[in-house]
């Protein structure tokens, strides 16, 4: 019976904190849901098997990179050309990867690494309104937790996108391609209500990508305009001295 006793008391906040992190993750399992199963279609619809449209999920879990490519792979881009504007759109994960791990400066490295290579825009944003945890017993399993909530949710709705892309009709399937636009401008106009300059950085790119466009393929059009584009933040958005 004491035995019994002490096993529940070592169990129960690890328990506790994977219940607490599945609860909070579970809204962002709710809006990854639609979004994957819209990748999913889209993926399938550019040329991509099953199981690459699935193991890109697996493997990258980065909802903006993977619209991308998956674009570009239907426009022939060339593996270097997805790699590249890959890695400049997620650059931004660097800076969150460090900021998260600052903050979870108590846990070992066993833990830091794994949990950081699960961030999303949605994770990191959700963790740092969750601080607390970090200080707590057994914190890890609610960071974990939140993670293992949304990157499931991404990988079976990937997948579930993926089987529908082959029984839907190819005219609902080419109609859900507006998906990568859409989520490109919610993203952007939250930014531009704050700053008009982020919109001038927007136009900026897209233009770049349009004249290149006209003499390079479009996947290094791509890699320009997103390059190029944020270069042109540097000055744009910098701060006044005053």
């Amino acid at each position: 019976m004491e035995t019994e006793l002490v096993e529940k008391q070592h169990t129960s906040p690890r328990i506790h904190m994977i219940q607490r992190g599945a609860a909070v993750g579970f809204p962002i399992m709710l809006g990854y849901l639609p979004i994957a199963i819209t990748y999913g279609v889209l993926a399938k619809q550019s040329g991509m098997s099953l199981t690459e449209l699935t193991l890109m999920s697996v493997m990258v879990f980065a909802g903006a990179s993977q619209f991308m490519g998956a674009n570009m792979i239907a426009v022939g881009a060339g593996a270097m050309e997805i790699i590249v504007a890959t890695f400049v759109l997620n650059f931004r994960h660097f800076v969150m990867s460090l900021s998260f791990m600052n903050r979870l400066r108590d846990f070992g490295m066993k833990w830091k690494v794994p949990l950081s290579m699960g961030l999303t825009d949605e994770t990191f944003a959700v963790s740092a309104l969750h601080t607390k945890e970090a200080k707590m017993e057994k914190g890890a399993y609610f960071y974990a937790s939140l993670i293992l909530t949304a990157y499931l949710a991404w990988i079976g709705g990937s997948f579930l996108g993926g089987v529908l892309g082959e029984v839907i009709p190819a005219q609902l399937s080419q109609s859900m391609g507006i998906a990568l636009y859409a989520m490109f401008i919610g993203l952007l106009i939250p930014s531009v209500k704050k700053e008009w300059r982020v919109g001038l950085v927007a136009a900026i790119a897209m233009l770049i990508n349009a004249v290149f466009s006209q003499f390079m393929s479009d996947g290094w059009a791509i890699v320009f305009g997103t390059v190029l584009g944020g270069w042109s933040a540097v000055f744009l958005l910098k701060e006044d001295a005053s």
